[in-house]
């Protein structure tokens, strides 16, 4: 069966780019008679606001979305620390002490997770009682599986090369995992076999193959989708106050109006936020 999984945060309102990821996954797995997933992504300390959760799920029913929800990350935090442990048993991942201002002007080139951290704490005798986070050793993990693809739906097979993303975060000093961790955990846990995201984390799924491969995990496919931009190019953001799903909702809106506008406006080509705001008005 295709199972695809949805996997906001609850540190901000669903908007309308959320809406078109929502319901590419849903579109995804059932058009295989699959399911889609929600999957609550709740360890980003101070900032989640659990009480969003229940707003989310009210925003897909009001679009229209069926779905079988998971366990929340909040839930896990056993499975991340024992997969953590086992990288670190096999000496997989060091300490770092580096604050993003460092990393950012020692970096020379981008990947996932912005600037490449250039390896600074790499041979340096970190103390693990400082303020640190762990970083994966992209180079020896590679060494020790060989060399790896991924697929994505559209663009074919991909080679995983550790140099596009350098030595990621794994565990974190805010939270009890990093999102390529704990995703890459939870994506198998739950069964899902066509991973659905935005284009913008095509690098990323590079580093969860990698992760897949080290903990012999399933690996799955992946599709990258467009995304929801606003008039200046930039990805819609919560942080930037990016209209709520829930209040076009309580404004009476048809939301499966817009679920339909989105489907035919979005599929292929992406849409700007001036466009995408005229949906279904």
């Amino acid at each position: 069966m295709i199972r695809t999984r949805f996997a906001p945060s609850p540190n901000g309102p669903l908007h309308l780019g959320h809406a078109y990821a929502a319901i590419i996954a849903h579109d995804r797995a059932r058009a295989d008679g699959g399911e889609m997933l929600l999957r609550i992504e709740d360890i980003d300390g101070a900032r989640d606001r659990p009480a969003l959760a229940e707003h989310f799920r009210a925003d897909l029913a009001w679009l229209g979305l069926h779905w079988r929800e998971v366990p929340a990350q909040s839930t896990r935090i056993a499975r991340y620390r024992e997969a953590f442990d086992a990288l670190m048993a096999r000496g997989l991942v060091y300490p770092c002490a580096c604050t993003r201002a460092e990393v950012a002007r020692a970096a020379v080139l981008s990947g996932p997770d912005g600037p490449i951290y250039p390896r600074t704490c790499r041979h340096k005798s970190v103390p693990t009682d400082a303020d640190v986070v762990w970083r994966l050793d992209s180079q020896a993990a590679h060494a020790l599986t060989g060399p790896l693809t991924w697929t994505d739906e559209g663009r074919g097979p991909q080679a995983v090369r550790p140099e596009t993303f350098g030595d990621v975060v794994v565990w974190r000093k805010d939270a009890p995992a990093s999102y390529h961790l704990a995703v890459t955990l939870d994506d198998a846990a739950d069964g899902v076999s066509v991973v659905t995201r935005g284009v913008d984390l095509f690098a990323a799924s590079a580093v969860h193959r990698l992760l897949q491969a080290l903990l012999g995990l399933p690996e799955p496919l992946w599709h990258h989708h467009p995304v929801l931009v606003e008039r200046d190019g930039r990805k819609l953001a919560k942080r930037r106050g990016a209209p709520a799903l829930a209040d076009r909702r309580r404004a009476g809106e048809n939301g499966a109006a817009l679920a339909a506008q989105l489907r035919a406006a979005l599929f292929d080509t992406g849409i700007s936020l001036s466009d995408a705001l005229s949906l279904a008005s």
